[in-house]
């Protein structure tokens, strides 16, 4: 049932915000796309009091919108609705819109107090339960980098970089951590930040990447997992509207061209104990071709490196994640860790000793950032619980130390998920045969596309 203190903040929302006639109730979707519907302010109070019904193959849409009826989720069950409640803290108004407008997050539940097993936040939300036996609590912190594109006037025309707001040249240059990248788009980075501000989204820092108009915008650190993922769903919609409303697009798409970077996701991970320490501290000195001594950090990355094959299906979740995954490129191409290396799948960062964490290198900008943590959680609890060792331990180039073994191509992926010992009892194995169904269908779809390519090649040559 929902709480008094909950129903006050919708009143006070209402109250602060006269002039807001419209409020957008978003649920996430497997893909990482928000559904949902848009509402009037004099709703606004009931919804809060009585929640509102979704179908629960909202859960089970392939990126094109179309639903997945293997998925169980469509006609096996009717179709049939499920409750759902908003978020509490996730009501904002939404800036960028004219006239203003407002927002709040949902999440779904197939009873009154039971969380939907589909939403890939109520997963994460399952396997955090396991930190709890452990008595420890997951500080996280989310990196993506996206691209801003020139305003497209036809879907098929292909992408490419903005023109400098400042000097009107179209982007072409690599300019990693150029200042002067950040000078000719700080208008939008100001209003990106601005707009995370007011939504009380915690930005911590905005840089220009790899690659022309790539940029990477940093999260604060956090010990709410669920509030970190919430936070990285609403800066992707941050950055795409106020992208549209300075007249350019932005993505999040893997691979969005071939000769340049990809867009990733990192995350950084440490754990607290009950007082509030870091257990992964580390020592006070280390020499950089040593492993850290830490054994619950070991354990952690061991659990990581075991489960990273099962993961490449949520890591890599479509056709154009594998594109990303190029030798000397910043993208892993197999389980390995090592000090402040960023050619390793796992990078334990530089820093003071009570700041020791784990950072993921190897998921893209394209994964559903709930669904990539509960899978990094439940690795670092498998690790932690059963007192894995880490392996290949990087000192230097780790590219020329270890074959690429990860996943490569989608199909792989699913059926390491699908095969896994591990990750599947985390997830749930409801979730991932739903979860599986989806993808497979997608993968099926896209196989049977025929490309422009093809046809340059074969129509006329053989």
């Amino acid at each position: 049932m929902p709480v008094p203190e909950s129903i006050r903040e919708a009143k006070n929302f209402l109250v602060q915000f006269p002039e807001i006639e419209n409020i957008d109730l978003l649920i996430p979707d497997t893909n990482g796309i928000f559904r949902g519907k848009r509402i009037g302010r004099q709703d606004l109070v009931k919804v809060y009091q009585e929640g509102v019904y979704f179908p629960g193959s909202t859960f089970a849409l392939d990126i094109t919108g179309h639903t997945v009826e293997a998925s169980g989720l469509s006609f096996d069950i009717g179709d049939a609705d499920q409750l759902c409640r908003p978020i509490p803290g996730t009501l904002q108004s939404v800036p960028w819109k004219d006239p203003l407008s407002g927002q709040v997050l949902l999440t779904m539940y197939q009873q009154e107090e039971e969380l939907f097993f589909a939403s890939a936040r109520n997963v994460l939300h399952r396997v955090l339960d396991r930190f709890s036996d452990l008595k420890l609590t997951p500080v996280v912190a989310v990196e993506m980098e996206f691209y801003l594109l020139e305003r497209r006037l036809e879907q098929d025309e292909p992408p490419q970089p903005p023109l400098s707001p400042v000097t009107g040249i179209r982007e072409s240059a690599t300019q990693v951590y150029s200042m002067e990248n950040l000078d000719d788009y700080q208008e939008f980075l100001l209003e990106v930040s601005q707009v995370s501000n007011i939504q009380n989204i915690p930005v911590n820092a905005a840089i220009a990447e790899y690659a022309p108009g790539q940029f990477e915008v940093n999260l604060h650190h956090q010990p709410d997992p669920l509030g970190a993922c919430d936070h990285a769903m609403l800066l992707k919609r941050i950055i795409k509207g106020v992208a549209r409303k300075h007249e350019m697009d932005a993505t999040f798409m893997a691979k969005p061209y071939m000769e340049c970077s990809g867009n990733g996701t990192h995350i950084h991970l440490s754990l607290l104990d009950e007082e509030g320490n870091n257990v992964f501290k580390g020592e006070e000195r280390h020499e950089i071709n040593e492993m850290p001594k830490n054994e619950f950090l070991q354990h952690a990355v061991g659990g990581l490196l075991e489960t990273m094959n099962e993961g490449m299906a949520i890591f890599a979740p479509n056709a154009n994640s594998f594109k990303r995954f190029q030798n000397n490129n910043y993208v892993p191409m197999c389980p390995n860790w090592g000090w402040n290396n960023r050619t390793t799948a796992i990078r334990i960062p530089s820093g003071p000793p009570n700041a020791t964490r784990i950072e993921h290198r190897v998921a893209g900008a394209d994964s559903n950032p709930y669904l990539l943590l509960a899978a990094l959680l439940a690795g670092i609890d498998y690790g932690i619980r059963h007192c894995v060792k880490p392996y290949n331990f990087v000192v230097g180039n780790g590219y020329e130390q270890h074959e690429s073994s990860l996943p490569d191509n989608w199909k792989e992926a699913l059926e390491s998920l699908k095969n896994g010992k591990i990750l599947p009892d985390y997830l749930g194995e409801q979730y991932c045969k739903m979860y599986l169904a989806c993808k497979t269908e997608e993968m099926q779809a896209f196989q049977q596309h025929i490309s422009r390519l093809e046809y340059q090649w074969y129509l006329n040559a053989v």
